[in-house]
């Protein structure tokens, strides 16, 4: 038997298990991810977005570039389109820049949000591989692939876990301060601490097959990222792939199709499409999936967590699965870093659930209620969607302004990104204020805290957040206030806290207070005029130690 020690041992090699490890590595953690495919091997074609806050997070993690230098080609659109079918008549449009113009172009529904990273465009399979090897080249990070974590016990001390070299045979036993689950909706850590899914197992079903289509890009009367197809026969959705051939269609099954091998995929397809028999395809991969609201009732027990699809489970809108991952990941990764630092006591940890938990029901019925909208609408297109002439013409643009009007909250959803906020978080100094209310939408930039930090540019051009410290940072928009007080109650607690002065016309946005103290996952921990009374209880507060 091998035997291994590490201080966390990640479980799953995704997306949110590599951002989690990338994340702890940077904060100089020793950190080893166990996954059981091959190194290089591609997941499934799943998510196509990764949202503008996991592009900060990307940005932070030094894998931003590389991530935004792959995917669609530059000049492809990344417009959200919605037709009869995908290569019949268009009802609508949602404008969303190419990768070449996501920095210049004006005017759109997500153009104009605060932050140094807007969306990106990919598809998982170029993803992931691009996370994967920027964390294995990152020092302290293990990445153990082929190896299949069967079980764990823990103690006071530590967490065993027994795992397999899948290609060998070999048992290996690793030693950790903590373990994480990261492995998906099945989470073989979620059964085995007890934890259990609640809400809504059935809300949609789905019919998911990526394609190879040469020939269809030149039937499309005009190239988009997203094609829905709106038709009384058959609705469906289609995302580019690659920009070129290959592409991830979704067939709905109605209401009274609950059996997916009795839905003919083939015909369901073409209708989708809208092309004949002898338009030619192939099938390169099939994924039939129940579309659920579920969420875990707990995350935590003792010393192993869960993170991503392993704590919730929702219909994939807009990709907010994986991205609700990447910041469940990066929420738990400074906290595991404070107490393995030694600067934070463990029960700074009981944070994760009290702030993950809640946003994550949120977030689930979001998605949840969308996606009953969206099938509404879907069940709902008028039989003369394609009557010539005038009236045909009235039809298909009232389809078209209510296929927009709802969903362009979906793919251009600021509020889902900057809006959110922890209410009844542990570790936050709140001051009384109320936090601005947000829908998937609409959000209010604020320093309340609990809220995501403003961002702002700075005289010099850099983005705010790269200015920022790797643990707290407190703001100051007056350097005529005294904070001597509280930085020396964060050494003598060994707090890391950086301070950055800030000219006080750039930082409007962070009126109304002269100082903001952001933590590290860039979420306001506390505000004020003026330090504390007794800066030793605020710093006590944000590192746990009043728990």
């Amino acid at each position: 038997m091998r035997r291994l020690e590490t201080e966390v041992l990640v479980v799953g090699g995704g997306p949110v298990g590599l951002t989690l490890a990338m994340d702890l590595a940077r904060r100089g953690v020793d950190v080893t991810v166990a996954e059981v495919r091959r190194r290089g091997e591609p997941p499934s074609v799943k998510c196509n977005h990764v949202s503008a806050r996991s592009m900060e997070i990307f940005r932070r993690l030094g894998v931003a570039g590389a991530v935004r230098d792959a995917g669609l080609p530059p000049d492809y659109p990344n417009d959200v389109v919605f037709r009869t079918t995908a290569t019949g008549i268009e009802l609508a449009r949602i404008p969303i820049p190419s990768r070449a113009e996501r920095f210049t172009a004006t005017g759109g529904p997500d153009t104009w949000w605060p932050t140094p990273e807007p969306p990106h465009r990919i598809n998982q399979i170029y993803l992931e591989p691009i996370l994967h090897e920027h964390a294995v080249a990152a020092p302290g990070l293990v990445a153990l692939n082929r190896t299949r974590v069967s079980g764990f016990t823990q103690s006071d001390r530590a967490v065993v876990a027994r795992a397999e070299d899948l290609d060998t045979g070999e048992h290996v036993e690793i030693t950790c301060a903590y373990l994480v689950g990261c492995d998906g909706g099945r989470s073989g850590v979620r059964r085995r601490i007890g934890a259990r899914l609640h809400g809504d197992p059935v809300v949609q079903r789905v019919q998911s097959t990526v394609v190879r289509a040469p020939g269809l890009l030149k039937l499309m009367p005009a190239p988009a990222w997203a094609n829905f197809s709106l038709n009384p026969r058959r609705t469906g959705n289609m995302y580019a792939i690659d920009g070129r051939e290959t592409w991830l269609i979704h067939n709905y099954l109605t209401p009274s199709e609950t059996d997916f091998d009795a839905v003919d995929r083939d015909a369901c397809i073409r209708l989708i499409l809208g092309v004949g028999s002898t338009f030619e395809y192939e099938v390169t991969g099939t994924e039939d999936w129940i579309g659920r609201r579920l969420v875990a009732d707990r995350l935590r027990e003792g010393k192993v967590f869960l993170c991503g699809d392993a704590a919730h489970i929702w219909v994939p809108m807009a990709g907010y699965g994986m991205n609700a991952g990447i910041a469940d990941a990066t929420n738990l990764s400074w906290l595991l870093a404070a107490v393995l630092g030694g600067w934070a006591p463990e029960s700074i940890l009981d944070a994760y659930e009290a702030e993950r938990l809640p946003i994550t029901d949120q977030v689930s019925r979001f998605a949840m209620d969308h996606a009953i909208a969206l099938s509404a609408q879907r069940d709902a297109v008028p039989d003369d969607i394609e009557a010539p002439g005038r009236a045909g013409d009235l039809v298909r643009a009232q389809v078209g302004t209510a296929a927009y009007a709802l969903n362009v909250n979906q793919y251009c959803c600021g509020g889902l990104n900057f809006g959110y906020f922890y209410d009844d978080s542990p570790i936050i100094a709140y001051g009384g204020a109320a936090a601005p209310a947000y829908t998937m939408s609409g959000f209010t930039p604020s320093t309340v805290p609990g809220c995501r930090l403003p961002h702002l540019w700075l005289p010099d051009g850099r983005s705010l957040f790269d200015a920022l410290g790797p643990y707290y940072t407190l703001l100051r928009r007056n350097r005529s206030v005294e904070v001597g007080h509280l930085v020396a109650a964060a050494s003598m607690r060994g707090v890391p806290l950086a301070v950055l002065d800030l000219d006080a016309e750039a930082s409007e946005e962070l009126a109304p207070r002269a100082l903001v103290l952001a933590r590290p996952d860039q979420h306001v921990a506390w505000r004020g005029d003026r330090v504390p009374a007794e800066p030793l209880r605020l710093v006590d507060l944000i590192r746990g130690a009043s728990l």
